[in-house]
């Protein structure tokens, strides 16, 4: 039986060196769609040679992609930004390379293509990026029947931008937190990666919706104490205003690389919980067991303690 072929699109990024290593572990040939390849070169350190092969592609240039994927048997597509810059917009990114990429699996023989989203993602939201994720799965649903849609809350892991954001934050005596009573429900990205193997393998899932979290449900706020503990610092965690919040992501939003919130997730903060709602199907129906993301952590954070992995914890 010949290896199946998968073909990632975003598989640099955060979550997909992570898929990577699971699909090939699976035995699945890699074709890893990228920007700058020669910069991704540390993806093949994963498998054996030959396992995983990386092809150049410019987003705007779809005929390129036809070739990544004309042979494959899965498409999954990981592509996706937190903010908007002059070149990369929320309805290009994550609407538009979704239909494109449906299209073209349609006019191929692949047999699965997984769309990872994320929860919130709705049309009547306030936020750009919520509706940009929505219309993305309507694209990828409306044009490839066979399409799974992965939605998964916060997801923490080594390399995130979440718990390593506030943990670099600890050098202040205060830590400001918008809406401390925002819920989520965190995920560890090992397990968003196992969930994506275990969504290919899974049959009569096409058209399916997946929502996917931690097994805990902790407020925004929790969340910062959690870390500060986990480094071994006492600070204060307090709760600012959201419209101080908005006044500082507008200054925030005229830099290229925002440090902190930006005025889009200030809209997101303002709407319901990031949590999995239960009107779609979750990690039980793939027997995914999540791990405990506050414990997992100090297996990263320990970077920023006093005294690092030899420090004392209380």
């Amino acid at each position: 039986m010949k290896n199946q072929i998968c073909t990632i699109l975003g598989g640099g990024g955060f979550i997909g060196r992570y898929l990577v290593r699971n699909l090939t572990k699976k035995n699945y040939r890699c074709i890893i769609s990228t920007r700058n390849a020669f910069q991704k070169g540390y993806l093949k350190t994963q498998a054996t040679p030959g396992s995983i092969e990386l092809i150049n592609w410019n987003p705007n240039n779809f005929d390129e992609l036809k070739e990544s994927i004309k042979n494959s048997d899965v498409v999954i597509n990981l592509i996706g930004i937190l903010y908007e810059t002059r070149k990369q917009k929320f309805m290009n990114i994550h609407a538009g390379i979704p239909e494109a990429v449906a299209k073209i699996c349609a006019q191929s023989d692949v047999k699965k293509f997984i769309q990872v989203s994320a929860i919130g993602a709705s049309e009547n939201s306030k936020s750009l990026y919520q509706r940009s994720k929505f219309q993305g799965e309507v694209n990828a649903l409306t044009n490839f029947k066979n399409t799974v849609i992965i939605r998964p809350s916060v997801v923490c892991g080594t390399e995130d931008n979440f718990t390593n954001l506030f943990s670099k934050l600890s050098i202040l005596p205060i830590i400001p937190v918008v809406k401390m009573n925002y819920k989520f429900q965190p995920i560890l990205v090992s397990d968003v990666a196992d969930t994506i193997v275990k969504a290919i393998e899974a049959k009569d899932n096409h058209g399916k919706i997946y929502e996917i979290g931690g097994p805990q449900v902790i407020s925004f706020g929790d969340m910062v104490k959690s870390i500060m503990r986990t480094l071994n610092k006492k600070r204060f965690v307090v709760e600012m205003p959201m419209p101080l919040a908005k006044t500082q992501s507008v200054l925030m939003s005229m830099l290229p690389i925002p440090p902190m919130l930006t005025i889009d997730q200030c809209k997101i903060l303002s709407e319901a919980d990031n949590i999995v709602s239960n009107n779609h199907l979750t990690l039980e129906d793939l027997n995914v067991k999540p791990s405990d993301v506050e414990e997992a952590m100090k297996k990263w954070l320990w970077r920023y303690r006093d005294g690092g992995q030899f420090a004392k914890v209380q």
